[in-house]
């Protein structure tokens, strides 16, 4: 429980939200949006305090009173919430537009499109993914009219809304950004199409294995797609000297998964059985599992 002494810690949360340090206010405006069960009847209280403290001179502080009114689900905090989507800082107005998913009204989807239409990149940015969650199927048209923002950033974002959207269109736009000059946002793109099961993923996720940073996903999203044209590209990965030993194993049992013939087969599950009984408990935990995935 948050509050272990509600009387007292509710109490005292609320009192610094007036405090003079900016740290302490947005302490206690973070702690405020996690209200447990057993004092749902301060509810009401609490988002009054929290929407008047929305006005504060921190940033901090307004970002943690917004996320907190966002997490809440308080629909009478819609338009104090989205009037933050025209903050004079960079990250409330981000919190803004994840805050208008959270709470959850349909409301939420006007002022979301004229952000990514109208707003600056980070509007643009969490306004394309939040429209995705809040209304798939109203996202989409605006979401393909952002395929050639300028900003790489928030292209990357408009490839996981699209993947949120479950339509041809969607995978169509998916598949440009999977071109796109942008590595990250070839990367989101692809690993969206692989969901999918679209071949055109194998390209941009097999160029990214060697990128230590994505290796790992890219190989979770080709066991995903499936395809046996992947296989060789796994195998190498098993292959080199310098690769991290648990992304040796994931691609060796992605490898097995998609391509158990593969002439790399057999080292690769006699490598994964030889780590089922790792001293590491993450590479021994990883190892088990595939074993019995193949198994089953």
């Amino acid at each position: 429980m948050l509050f272990p002494s509600p009387t007292i810690t509710l109490e005292g949360a609320l009192c610094d939200l007036g405090a003079k340090d900016a740290r302490v206010r947005a302490a206690a405006a973070d702690a405020l949006g996690h209200l447990p069960d057993d004092l749902a009847a301060e509810r009401p209280r609490v988002c009054r305090a929290l929407l008047a403290a929305l006005g504060d001179q921190n940033f901090a502080v307004r970002a943690a009173c917004c996320l907190s009114l966002g997490t809440l689900g308080e629909s009478s905090a819609f338009d104090s919430v989205a009037e933050r989507l025209h903050d004079g800082h960079a990250e409330v107005r981000q919190i803004a537009a994840i805050s208008l998913v959270r709470l959850g009204d349909a409301r939420g989807v006007e002022p979301l499109l004229r952000g990514l239409k109208e707003g600056p990149p980070e509007v643009r940015f969490q306004a394309a993914v939040s429209l995705a969650e809040l209304d798939p199927a109203r996202a989409l048209a605006p979401l393909l009219a952002a395929l050639d923002d300028a900003d790489g950033e928030v292209r990357e974002a408009v490839a996981l809304a699209l993947g949120l959207c479950d339509h041809p269109d969607a995978t169509a736009g998916l598949a440009k950004l999977a071109e796109d000059t942008r590595a990250l946002t070839r990367f989101e793109a692809a690993c969206a199409l692989a969901e999918r099961k679209d071949a055109r993923a194998i390209a941009p996720l097999c160029a990214l294995l060697t990128d230590a940073a994505h290796a790992y996903r890219a190989i979770e999203s080709l066991e995903i797609l499936g395809d046996r044209r992947s296989a060789d590209a796994l195998a190498q990965v098993t292959s080199r000297w310098l690769v991290p030993r648990l992304v040796k194993l994931r691609a060796a049992a992605a490898l097995l998964a998609v391509c158990p013939t593969h002439e790399r087969a057999g080292w690769a599950l006699d490598f994964m059985r030889k780590t089922a009984r790792s001293g590491r408990a993450e590479l021994r935990a990883l190892a088990r599992e595939s074993l019995e995935k193949l198994a089953a």
